[in-house]
């Protein structure tokens, strides 16, 4: 049994908020481990990482945190699995951040081949001795044999070795006889489709060093096929049908083919001679050829088209060809030994990737985003190069980033936005490429119509506006002549009070209170109603608004997210007890983990209450029992379960101390085009979470999920993101 990954995160108050250089921490240690210098994240643990199946990043395009909150009911899956949230900073390139392409530079036309004259792309002699491809090669021009890959370099890129206890039972070529620089080249590629037992050859082609195809044969698999891969193999179940030739066949007539001194090149070349299960000594990998650094490489599609000027692997057609693929590779191989690695070097690969991925992105976000978002003028300012893309260091293990959405990813580049897809399309094509990748990010979205007319229209005043009614209650009525200071001195004793004032249209005096916390309006309704306050019996109870009606369902829903699950609220401390003072108080109680002392985020003061974080929704119910009307330090104590402990009370800070006059208005206009739409907008909101309720039961137990709400930037005002992370276990639900 292998161990199980643990995520482990303390987001409590200014905690709860994270940069796009923590998340980037976190997803390249999760991705990578230790390799590339990556360590772990300094706002989160990790334990086990190696035991990670996956990682798996779900953005919502165009949501923010707003958008959590006032849909809270309807992300029914998103609130209760996912235990760990944290604030995002809102970007205006978020999915650009997210590859980590920062830096700004001018588009232009790429992979121009080589009559590339361009003087942007042309390195200067001092860029060029630093060029990993100098550093490996040198500058002369070598025979083939010096770029055959050594034994080491075998074993370091998995590729089967005569002899290895993983290689039992695997074909031998035979192909023995000492290389020359003359040797004959021949070209292999294979495509797979996922079985029972794992990849399975479905397709080989080999070419010969004149690029004429010597085999082009389909292989049926030994195991059942599980998934065909078809947009990536070209297989089709039809396809298989009258298919007699076994593997073994083939690995025969390679042998045959092949003469004892063949040279096999290929692209990542150890996937296809593994799944061939065939071992051959002596082997061109055009993915290590074409060196870059950190151990990164170049996608096959990409290098055809820099380097030879050549399309392959082209959207329109249905999958890879193999033999297209084959004799790419072959190609390449020959240019890199009849140029040499200096003329390689010249055409400057890295920067022809960099600014293709740019004026991609750029493309890609001018065509999603409104006039005043768009960031061609920050492109078209910097001349600095940008910053390694983090998915391009998954390259060094030979792993593809998947990316589904508005755009796809595969490796290396970015292609051409689909912006037709639509969620269900999305969902179906992650369920079946999810699993065949160790890093995918998949993109929903809430729809063009409804982010075209400004998604945060109206919705940041109804959600004030609600959750104000929420800490507000209503008390009395009174005495005409009742002593203020003991209602504020009894209902302070619920939690902290940012409002108290004195209701006088009644016929009776009411007072109107407004906590900072939904705890401790909820404790004051649930405390002090039917109670003798400042010589009367009161009743207290919320606004009686539209809005609040189903305020019950989510107070109840709140207690069950799972955010709160082991938490509890105690109020009634001592405003001079000191976080030390508190955790000595409660250190009697069993598996204890986390004491939250809430503070004033402008002047820092302590409030008078905190959060109880157990190990175990158990030993928080035990603890309840003890502290309700417990005395400590001459102050009678009252508690009950959290309900919002972590990001959300953060959140709640913010939209209470924000000016909510200024932004309010500015939406108030569009206000009556969102109320007749958002009965439409709550299904759709209800059908994304759905849509990623099916596709989390569908990863492997130990995946990292990640869902993302990058937050909204634009002319007309800006909100936060959100994040929650968990690891999936055994239960469907994310381990702590």
């Amino acid at each position: 049994q292998g161990k199980s990954s643990r995520l482990s995160a303390a987001l409590f108050g200014e905690d709860c908020e994270i940069s796009h250089e923590q998340l980037f921490e976190l997803l390249k240690y999760a991705a990578l481990g230790k390799c590339h210098n990556a360590t772990q994240p300094s706002w989160c643990h990790i334990s086990h990482q190696s035991h990670l199946t996956g990682v798996v990043v779900i953005v919502l395009r165009e949501v923010s945190q707003l958008h959590f909150y006032k849909f809270y009911l309807q992300f029914k899956h998103l609130r209760k699995v996912f235990r760990h949230r944290f604030t995002l900073t809102p970007s205006t390139n978020f999915l650009a951040s997210l590859c980590g392409e920062g830096a700004n530079l001018k588009p232009q036309n790429t992979a121009q081949g080589l009559n590339s004259t361009s003087g942007e792309c042309l390195p200067r002699s001092s860029d060029l001795q630093r060029d990993p491809i100098i550093r490996k090669y040198g500058d002369k021009k070598r025979g083939l044999t010096s770029y055959t890959l050594t034994l080491e370099e075998q074993k370091k890129n998995d590729y089967p070795i005569k002899g290895s206890p993983g290689c039992k039972g695997y074909v031998y070529t035979e192909c023995d006889k000492r290389r020359t620089d003359s040797s004959p080249l021949f070209g292999l590629d294979c495509e797979m489709c996922l079985t029972e037992k794992g990849n399975e050859v479905t397709r080989v082609s080999l070419v010969n060093a004149q690029g004429q195809c010597l085999l082009n044969e389909l292989v049926k698999p030994e195991s059942t096929v599980v998934n065909y891969r078809t947009r990536f193999s070209g297989i089709t179940k039809k396809m298989l049908l009258p298919v007699k030739t076994r593997l073994s066949d083939i690995q025969t007539k390679l042998k045959k083919m092949l003469p004892r001194d063949a040279v096999l090149v290929g692209h990542s070349l150890n996937a296809d001679l593994q799944a061939l299960e065939m071992i051959h000594p002596s082997v061109i990998d055009t993915s290590l050829l074409f060196a870059r650094n950190e151990g990164r490489r170049f996608k096959l599609k990409f290098l055809a088209k820099a380097v030879l000027g050549k399309e392959i692997q082209c959207e329109e057609k249905l999958g890879h060809d193999p033999a297209e693929d084959a004799r790419a590779a072959l190609e390449l191989a020959q240019f890199f030994i009849e140029q040499g690695p200096a003329k390689v070097a010249e055409l400057n690969l890295e920067m022809l990737l960099t600014t293709e991925k740019l004026a991609e992105i750029s493309q890609n976000e001018a065509a999603l985003q409104p006039q005043g978002c768009r960031v061609q003028k920050q492109l078209n300012e910097s001349p600095h190069l940008p910053k390694p893309c983090f998915l391009d260091c998954l390259q060094v293990t030979g792993r593809k980033p998947l990316l589904l959405g508005r755009q796809e990813l595969d490796s290396a580049s970015l292609c051409q936005s689909n912006l037709s897809t639509s969620n269900k399309q999305i969902l179906q094509r992650a369920l079946e490429d999810v699993p065949l990748s160790t890093f995918s990010i998949i993109q929903f979205s809430l729809g063009q119509e409804y982010i075209a007319c400004d998604p945060l229209a109206g919705l940041l005043e109804k959600v004030r506006s609600k959750l104000t009614d929420m800490l507000t209650i209503y008390a009395g009525p009174f005495e005409k002549n009742f002593c203020l200071k003991s209602v504020k001195k009894e209902f302070g004793r619920c939690g902290p009070i940012q409002s108290l004032t004195v209701v006088t249209e009644t016929y009776q005096p009411y007072v109107c209170i407004q906590y900072e916390v939904l705890e401790a309006a909820q404790l004051a309704v649930e405390n002090l109603n039917g109670t003798e306050v400042a010589g009367s019996f009161i009743k207290v109870q919320r606004p009686v608004t539209a809005a609040m009606l189903d305020c019950d369902v989510l107070i109840r829903e709140l207690e069950l997210d799972v955010e709160n699950e082991g938490v509890i609220y105690v109020a009634g401390l001592k405003k001079s007890l000191t976080e030390m003072d508190l955790q000595e108080e409660f250190s009697q109680f069993k598996d204890l983990e986390t004491l939250f002392l809430p503070k004033d985020l402008q002047s820092g003061k302590h409030r008078n209450c905190c959060f109880l974080k157990f190990q175990s929704p158990e030993s928080a119910v035990d603890a309840l029992e003890v502290i309700n009307g417990w005395t400590t330090k001459g102050s009678k104590l009252r508690s009950r379960n959290a309900l919002a402990s972590g990001h959300l009370w953060r959140w709640i800070w913010q939209m209470n101390h924000s000016n909510g006059k200024q932004e309010g208005n500015m939406y108030y206009k569009k206000m009556e085009q969102l109320s007749d739409s958002e009965q439409d907008l709550r299904k759709k909101v209800k059908k994304l979470d759905h849509h990623i309720k099916k596709l989390y039961r569908s990863l492997q137990n130990n995946t990292l999920c990640i869902v993302l709400f990058p937050g909204v930037k634009s002319m007309h005002g800006s909100q936060s993101g959100l994040g929650l992370m968990g690891i999936k276990d055994d239960g469907g639900r994310s381990a702590c």
